[in-house]
């Protein structure tokens, strides 16, 4: 099943802090595919994850409380968004940070007729700080503001091309999925969103589709109904 090209007129874009990286090229690689896809007409905000800063669930196992360590993550996707903010405006691509925790001097606090107005400007908004809450991943983070925007599809962005039935880097008979239901994800348990995400798009009927956009223009592939992907949906 391919997409049709741009189908979607509002996209949110979720790209996890693992495929971020500290790599500014990579974060430019990042920004120009972005561009793109603004050039084209769509509007497009984005939650970025900030796993490779720092990882609460893992300073938790650590001894760490739970939520003191969420909310260091919800500092890391701040600094992410900061980062590809900058990219961006390098390529005159007018873009705002708004964030679930209030941090004026950098960025602005998270108000979704402000969003939803920048975004109707041709902006970027780039939604930091995950829920603002403990307890919850930027995947139901990404999951609640393509809700809140009312965007047509979630655009997962992480390390691999699409969903597998295991981790194709530890299992070599892993085999990659075409398309996917919701119940599908929950039922097999599989770990590309965590299932308060999964459950949120459902309810809300925006699917899914997961990729990689580390090379290849993949991103813009995948909007015009090419590139390698997995769809999520009813």
């Amino acid at each position: 099943m391919k997409l049709t090209n741009f189908k979607w007129n509002k996209i949110l874009l979720k790209i996890s802090g693992d495929s971020f990286g500290i790599n500014t090229s990579v974060v430019q690689s990042f920004a120009n595919q972005i561009k793109k896809v603004v050039n084209s007409g769509l509007q497009i905000c984005i939650v970025v994850g900030g796993g490779n800063i720092y990882r609460g669930v893992s300073s938790s196992n650590n001894g760490m409380d739970r939520a003191t360590g969420d909310y260091m993550g919800m500092l890391a996707t701040v600094m992410n968004s900061l980062a590809i903010q900058n990219a961006m405006e390098k390529l005159g691509v007018q873009t705002r940070v708004q964030s679930a925790l209030p941090i004026s001097a950098v960025c602005e606090p998270y108000i979704r007729r402000r969003a939803k107005r920048h975004m109707e400007k041709g902006r970027v908004v780039i939604f930091a700080a995950g829920t603002g809450n403990p307890y919850f991943t930027t995947d139901t983070a990404a999951a609640l503001r393509a809700s809140e925007m009312n965007c047509d599809a979630i655009v997962k962005a992480t390390l691999v091309d699409g969903v597998y039935s295991a981790d194709p880097k530890k299992d070599n008979k892993a085999f990659k999925f075409d398309t996917l239901s919701y119940l599908d994800v929950l039922s097999k348990d599989l770990k590309v969103m965590d299932a308060s995400a999964i459950s949120l798009a459902r309810e809300n009927k925006i699917p899914i589709i997961v990729c990689s956009i580390i090379k290849d223009e993949n991103l813009n592939k995948v909007l015009n109904g090419q590139g390698t992907y997995t769809l999520i949906t009813d």
